[in-house]
């Protein structure tokens, strides 16, 4: 080999963007596509013979054992990201190519627990495995070689996530009205072998900086406990909250999304606007962890976030906009600021705990802390969608309103703008229970307090 390839090829092995960015997006953006659950929920529910309520526990599953999976795989992760990417890989396949399996039996046995549970396990177990290590395997590899903008990195990462619902839906969608008679279960199927592809890909090229494990070896005896402990330990259940608050909230209102964009009359843009939340949602996770690479104390960027939702959310609830926005374009215009902004602020808060963490603990053990810290997720998932679905079905009653169609024709259309309404009264107390918790219980970081004394002086 000549001098200049051997050069080209140690070039890509010690770039930073082909060992790390690059792997991460490919990770990501694949196992990002399990928000993309409501696009085809219904179908699933139709095909197998159940009620959609029956399947929605399935994604309620996958998050829940995302969350899981970070927690107690996190020291795998913190040992061998080779060994954990590839669990990643080969765990979301599987699970795709199992929940096509269980849809395909399904749709011959109707109503069959069979299928039902089948797709608990594969889509809500194994694909959630994929899930948790999926999402922590490259996130410390990112802050390692991006250390003068870890939130920058990390956040491109995490954004990669949060944009591959928008990149996925529409794919979807036109894979289900192309494929023919049992299009849901042949989309799972070759989106499984698409999917292992790229996180395959992504596996092979992440590697963390040469020499890294060196300077850390004066610090393998600490367990992670002990790394926790070495702050207040409130500190660290205020970090835990504050993050589970800020998902439940999210997914509250994120799973309510479709039927209040219909309630204000603009179920014609729903898909629209469910892809330019989606794009806020990834805009978020970019641009509050960079810009939090700005500030000395990166809890201040929680603070932004929940004062942001308090105020949208208490201006849509002063004004009643998701019960009177329905031909108001004013009131109209405020909910979707808020569909936005907690979409933004959503994103936000997951890309900014590692960074978060790793300021208040240090790179030890960075990825078993993060994997715990995400249980929170877990727990997010089980709460958030079934608390504002519980809401909805309590308070107020179901109303019909018309939409045109495309054809000219016109179709009636259930919604509940008192229970949607009623959501924001439940989640403006837990943004303000979350602000105070990053008032009170977070401490500022070393880096904040040394500005703080030299500001003084």
């Amino acid at each position: 080999m000549s001098k200049g390839n051997q050069s080209n090829t140690k070039g890509w092995r010690s770039n930073k963007w082909c060992r790390a960015a690059i792997p991460a997006l490919l990770l990501h953006c694949s196992i990002g596509t399990v928000y993309c659950w409501s696009i085809f929920s219904q179908e699933i529910a139709d095909y197998i013979g159940f009620s959609k309520g029956a399947t929605e526990w399935a994604f309620s599953f996958a998050i829940f054992f995302l969350g899981m999976s970070a927690a107690f795989l996190g020291n795998v992760v913190e040992k061998d990201i080779h060994k954990s990417s590839l669990i990643a890989a080969i765990c979301f396949a599987a699970g795709m190519a199992g929940t096509g399996f269980f849809i395909y039996y399904g749709g011959g046995h109707q109503g069959s627990m069979l299928s039902l549970i089948g797709i608990y396990v594969c889509y809500g177990f194994i694909m959630g495995v994929g899930l948790g290590t999926g999402y922590l395997s490259p996130v410390k590899t990112l802050m390692l070689w991006f250390e003068d903008r870890k939130g920058l990195a990390t956040g491109l990462a995490v954004a990669g996530f949060g944009a591959a619902k928008a990149i996925a839906s529409p794919i979807m969608q036109a894979m289900l009205e192309n494929l023919g008679e049992g299009g849901i279960y042949k989309m799972f199927l070759i989106l499984a072998v698409v999917y292992f592809v790229m996180m395959f890909a992504g596996h092979l090229l992440l590697k963390k900086p040469e020499g890294w494990h060196e300077p850390q070896a004066k610090e393998k005896g600490q367990s992670m406990m002990t790394v926790i402990k070495s702050k207040p330990i409130g500190n660290y259940v205020g970090i835990w909250l504050m993050f589970y608050i800020n998902i439940t909230c999210g997914l509250a209102l994120i799973s309510q999304e479709k039927m209040i964009v219909k309630c204000i009359g603009l179920a014609g843009a729903v898909g629209i606007i469910s892809t330019v939340s989606a794009v806020f949602n990834a805009g978020g996770r970019l641009g509050f962890s960079a810009w939090a690479d700005t500030m000395k104390d990166r809890n201040t960027i929680y603070k932004l976030i929940f004062v942001l939702s308090i105020v949208f959310t208490g201006i849509v609830m002063l004004t009643g906009g998701i019960k009177n926005g329905n031909g108001n374009m004013l009131l109209t215009a405020l909910v979707l600021c808020l569909i936005f902004v907690v979409n933004a602020g959503y994103g936000g808060g997951f890309s900014n705990v590692p960074t978060l963490l790793s300021d208040h603990y240090g790179m030890s053990n960075i990825s078993a802390i993060h994997g715990l810290t995400l249980s929170a997720w877990g727990f997010a998932g089980l709460t958030g969608n079934q608390m504002a679905a519980w809401i909805v079905k309590t308070f107020g009653t179901p109303v019909e309103i018309e939409h045109a169609l495309s054809d000219g024709t016109v179709e009636m259309i259930a919604v509940n703008p008192t229970g949607y309404q009623a959501v924001l009264y439940a989640t403006i107390v837990l943004y303000v229970v979350a602000l105070v918790i990053s008032l009170v219980l977070v401490r500022p970081t070393n880096k904040a307090l040394e500005a703080k004394k030299a500001k003084k002086r």
